[in-house]
């Protein structure tokens, strides 16, 4: 299948890297946030992760809670990690969380990371991306970051649509990731890609969903490749 390549080699890179790399550095190292020509220490970027945690909690209480609007019952965290996202912006905000994601030991991890929030953890799936099935109807909130760039158009297109199902009514999803300033980049090392805006939204409105907000994570430097939010949602939504 057209993903394997990429499957494998992110899953042979992160299988090599050190068990501490990836508790503290998670997605800004795994997914490129910042160019590694610029951070060359963890401090530096261990200071610069609460901005992406205070901008992702202000951006989804624009679309949760009252008439309308999510509601707060389930949330899914794919490509999860260790669950630096479920447990900084989801576990506040939701009576549940699941979690999905294609490494075992992150997941491993994630229950010791969670451990305070641990009942309201429904379910950990061990699964990419590319295999997962949301079941239909079920998720208030379906949060995707800093994993896109680790499938193909063809896939990325594929698991919108069924994350498109697996949502309830009014429910949201928030994509967030890098995106090019200029045209797609391609980094042949791990096989990823980091889309331009044309190209993201082309897939959206493709996958049947329409955006319902979108705003650029603010206060990173200008040396880090840009990071946007969306919000999407159905198609015909009211």
């Amino acid at each position: 299948m057209a993903y394997l390549g990429a499957h494998f080699a992110f899953r042979s890179r992160w299988q090599k890297t050190d068990n501490e790399l990836c508790r503290h550095s998670m997605s800004f190292v795994l997914h490129k946030a910042i160019r590694n020509d610029f951070f060359q220490s963890y401090l530096y970027l261990l200071e610069k992760i609460p901005l992406d945690i205070q901008a992702s909690r202000k951006f989804l209480k624009k679309f949760v809670g009252g008439p309308g609007r999510a509601g707060t019952d389930c949330a899914l965290d794919c490509g999860s990690g260790i669950g630096r996202v479920s447990k900084h912006v989801l576990l506040p905000v939701f009576n549940s969380v699941e979690l999905v994601d294609m490494m075992e030991s992150f997941l491993l991890e994630a229950q010791n990371y969670l451990h305070v929030k641990g009942d309201k953890i429904e379910s950990y799936h061990c699964y990419s991306l590319q295999e997962f099935m949301p079941p239909l109807g079920k998720y208030d909130v379906i949060w995707i970051q800093w994993v896109s760039g680790h499938l193909t158009d063809k896939d990325l297109l594929a698991f919108l649509s069924r994350c498109r199902d697996g949502l309830k009514e009014n429910g949201v999803i928030i994509l967030k990731d890098n995106v090019a300033r200029e045209g797609c980049v391609f980094d042949l090392s791990d096989s990823s890609v980091t889309r331009d805006m044309d190209t993201l939204w082309s897939l959206i409105r493709k996958s049947g969903l329409v955006v319902l907000g979108q705003e650029k994570q603010d206060d990173f430097p200008e040396q880090c490749i840009p990071v946007w939010m969306f919000a999407l949602h159905r198609d015909g939504h009211s």
